[in-house]
């Protein structure tokens, strides 16, 4: 399951860092020690104290993302996706699991679940630009379906649709390419987008958002 991940930078974009607002200072190091053994590659580790934190504190919105984006990083799809959906059960008021399943379905050709799940991220936030972002790439996914589609029902629609198929194609290559160049220099480090939510105390606030 380890070329999930690499599926998932060639399609959408996975919203990786989640701040949960007037969260309490003692749980900041929590987070950042399970983020820290993440980004170490000791992913084990990270999902142990990270199920060892939700023990205590088992509707955490913020360690149960970071659990999700290990759970993704770790190839381990299904309880990454079981993961999300139940944040969005819990906090439907938080788009940034929305995005996050919908990477996650966009990587399995599931297309029509991932539009669903990214029109609720920018219902729940209209402001949400990684959604509107990734959303648009999975119109354009939903196409070239349609479009090939045409094709296989009747051939004579294959002179029209294929420079269509044709420009979609390329416009993905385009993306994979282009995300490949700036994964290979230091500032792509610190290009992941960065979602900001509200904490289950204000959950009928709406969600703020760090440009």
């Amino acid at each position: 399951m380890k070329h999930i991940p690499r599926a998932l930078s060639q399609v959408l974009r996975l919203v990786v860092l989640a701040t949960i607002l007037g969260a309490p200072s003692a749980h900041a190091d929590d987070y950042a020690d399970v983020n820290q053994l993440a980004r170490s590659g000791k992913q084990t580790e990270a999902l142990a104290k990270a199920d060892a934190y939700l023990a205590t504190n088992p509707r955490d919105p913020q360690m149960r993302f970071i659990k999700g984006v290990i759970l993704t990083d770790a190839g381990k799809t299904d309880d990454a996706v079981a993961t999300f959906t139940k944040l969005t059960q819990d906090y439907p008021e938080l788009p940034e699991p929305y995005n996050n399943l919908a990477v996650l379905y966009a990587a399995q050709s599931q297309f029509d679940k991932a539009r669903a799940a990214l029109e609720m991220a920018v219902r729940t936030n209209p402001s949400y630009a990684v959604a509107y972002e990734n959303l648009g790439d999975v119109y354009a996914r939903l196409a070239a379906q349609s479009y090939a589609k045409a094709v296989q029902l009747d051939a004579s629609t294959s002179a029209s649709v294929t420079p269509k198929l044709t420009l979609i194609r390329s416009m993905f290559s385009s993306a994979a390419k282009g995300q490949k160049s700036a994964a290979a220099t230091p500032a792509a480090a610190a290009s992941a987008p960065v979602a900001a939510a509200s904490a289950p105390a204000a959950a009928k606030t709406s969600p703020s958002k760090k440009p």
